[in-house]
């Protein structure tokens, strides 16, 4: 590996503190809740404390550290995601049939890690290895985002749908700004992160784009503008969807965003959120959230708009400071919609999740990070309400595919 060189202390100090995080996100939930797996693409909490801490064991302890004895021989496959060049991996919609290890056992396993992560830290590693904690601890960040996500919609789908923060919203919440139109000249402007700070290879490289030009909404789409498609048969009207979007709705029976429902008798609509359950006219100004890309698409066109491009939209983004409602303000649900391009929702552009040009991979098993999921994705930027601020930026490309909707994604229009 070469000479080891001395950590700095704020990274030590991240380490510390991002681990946390993740531990005091679970404090409110019980064992029991820390094993549900709602839907396939879910995994339990009890998981995400292990697999997070599995990568830490697996591409730092056991690559750098020689007298690291790993917790227990069986981790290594049992909490690996989906890296085939490590191991191989139990399918994920069956983890929550892991009953064992315990939850006990699974809080040891990060002890032990983090024992050992300490001591690796201050003897020093050289930088292709202090840049792989810097991956970890993002690593461990979008997890627990996708914890929050995941514990939501398996409170969603418990009949008694309880609370994960039982703490009312300000009644209501803040309404909308007007919705403007900014202007942006185009032309060959430049995408991709720059500088020397962290980065996902997928962000990478930095390169030249030809924009006409453009407008981009001053803020996302509130559930009230959302419910005026609705109202005007959005999801009746096939001409307003893609096919494969049209098909989906049909086959799934949408007609509405996930966590929209209406009691028995009644016609005001109830949104089930983190916080539990609110009635719409609390939640109108909000930024609507939860819906799929087909969802967005036919809103689109519906307003007699378009979704941005992702190029457009971290053109739009480069210059704003990365600041509004994510996971710190612990709202934990889209508010007021306002004109931060960072927060609240994961907008949707019409981008497909390719690689720029002259992408490359990480090497060896980390380049299974990114890398391979570059099909049938489309992008979102900007981050959400469960989103760390620390985690996100103007280059940041999160993915998932067409019609993913337990996520919390949004609509921002252009022009």
């Amino acid at each position: 590996m070469g000479q080891g060189v001395v950590i700095s202390d704020s990274l030590v100090q991240d380490y510390c503190c991002v681990r946390s995080q993740s531990e005091w996100l679970v404090r409110s939930l019980s064992p029991e809740d820390m094993m549900v797996q709602s839907c396939p693409e879910a995994s339990p909490a009890k998981w995400h404390l292990a697999h997070t801490t599995w990568f830490f064991e697996t591409f730092l302890l056991r690559e750098a550290s020689p007298d690291y004895r790993p917790f227990h021989p069986d981790f290594l496959w049992l909490f690996n995601s989906y890296y085939n060049a490590v191991s191989d991996q139990p399918e994920k919609k069956l983890r929550a049939v892991f009953s064992r290890p315990s939850l006990a056992e699974i809080l040891a396993y990060r002890r032990h890690v983090d024992d050992a992560m300490a001591g690796l830290l201050h003897r020093g590693l050289p930088p292709e290895m202090e840049q792989r904690v810097v991956l970890g601890l993002h690593h461990e960040q979008q997890h627990q985002e996708l914890l929050l996500t995941d514990i939501k919609h398996a409170f969603w789908t418990n009949p008694l749908r309880p609370a994960y923060l039982d703490l009312p919203f300000e009644q209501p919440l803040s309404p909308s700004e007007n919705l403007d139109w900014r202007q942006y000249e185009g032309g060959v402007l430049e995408i991709g992160h720059r500088g020397s700070t962290f980065c996902f290879d997928n962000e990478l490289p930095r390169h030249p784009v030809y924009l006409q030009p453009f407008q981009l909404a001053s803020r996302p789409v509130s559930c009230g503008e959302y419910l005026a498609f609705m109202n005007d048969g959005g999801y009746e009207r096939p001409e307003l969807w893609l096919s494969e979007g049209w098909q989906t709705v049909q086959s799934h029976g949408w007609r509405s965003p996930l966590y929209w429902y209406r009691e028995e008798g009644t016609e005001e609509w109830q949104i089930f959120t983190l916080r539990g359950s609110f009635p719409f006219s609390v939640l109108e100004h909000t930024a609507v959230c939860h819906v799929s890309y087909f969802e967005a698409d036919a809103y689109a066109r519906w307003s007699g708009r378009r979704l941005p491009t992702e190029a457009e939209w971290e053109v739009a983004a480069a210059e704003k400071p990365v600041c509004g409602n994510l996971l710190e303000q612990n709202l934990l649900h889209p508010a007021g919609v306002s004109g931060q391009m960072f927060g609240d929702v994961w907008e949707w552009t019409v981008s497909a999740y390719l690689g720029y040009p002259g992408f490359h991979a990480l090497p060896g098993a980390l380049g299974e990070y990114n890398g391979k999921f570059m099909a049938n994705q489309m992008v979102l930027r900007g981050g959400s309400c469960v989103t760390p601020q620390t985690h996100i930026r103007a280059s940041y490309r999160n993915f998932f595919p067409t019609a993913t909707r337990w996520q919390f994604s949004g609509i921002r229009l252009a022009s």
